[in-house]
């Protein structure tokens, strides 16, 4: 069940239900009911471990010899692991997955992502000006061309990434940023938790 669930949410998303993915698993629905109980349950279930590979991905970024590159790896290791996981993108992004579970990935992702973040900074290899409230939003922005392209290209949105890592990479002559990035609260607000961490109404 958990295969089937993993491969029908990559492909067609959250909305399915566990009838769809019974059949998927060649099983009968009333197993999959007795299994889950519901597809909430499933869903949370299903999506920790892939949410915990995104703080892995960033873990294993901060270790690399060359900072830069280490940035490089953390958005493209990241986003490979979302256009390829339609379901992946839905549970960070949308309104269809768990918020609570979502809410705790982002506690453990967002300082592990920092981390890389600021050791590309300190090494004088990013723009200074980059905030840790940024990063949601690009791989947000991000995660927009890749739903937005897929019908006709797996990997158009790679040249995407190359254009905003060409404009992230520090260098002489940077545009100053007109307005200041989100606060920690704002950027939360967008992204649409209150402070229990749970998604809110509007």
């Amino acid at each position: 069940m958990l295969r089937a669930a993993r491969e029908v949410f990559a492909e067609r998303g959250l909305g399915v239900n566990l009838d769809d993915i019974a059949r998927h698993a060649g099983v009968g629905v009333a197993t999959s009911y007795r299994l889950f109980g519901n597809k909430q349950a499933l869903i949370n279930e299903l999506f920790q471990d892939r949410v915990d590979a995104l703080v892995e991905c960033a873990d294993q970024a901060l270790t690399h010899d060359d900072a830069w590159e280490g940035f490089v790896e953390l958005l493209t290791v990241t986003l490979e692991q979302m256009a390829a996981d339609r379901g992946l993108r839905e549970v960070v992004f949308s309104e269809v997955g768990g918020r609570p579970e979502v809410a705790q990935a982002r506690r453990k992702f967002v300082p592990a992502a920092d981390a890389v973040m600021r050791r590309a900074q300190d090494a004088g290899l990013l723009r200074p000006d980059l905030a840790t409230t940024d990063l949601p939003l690009i791989f947000q922005m991000l995660s927009r061309a890749i739903d937005h392209t897929l019908p006709v290209s797996s990997a158009v949105w790679r040249r995407y990434l190359v254009i905003v890592l060409d404009g992230l990479r520090a260098r002489p002559g940077l545009t100053d940023m007109p307005v200041g990035a989100l606060t920690t609260a704002e950027e939360e607000q967008v992204a649409g938790f209150n402070p229990t961490g749970h998604r809110g109404s509007g």
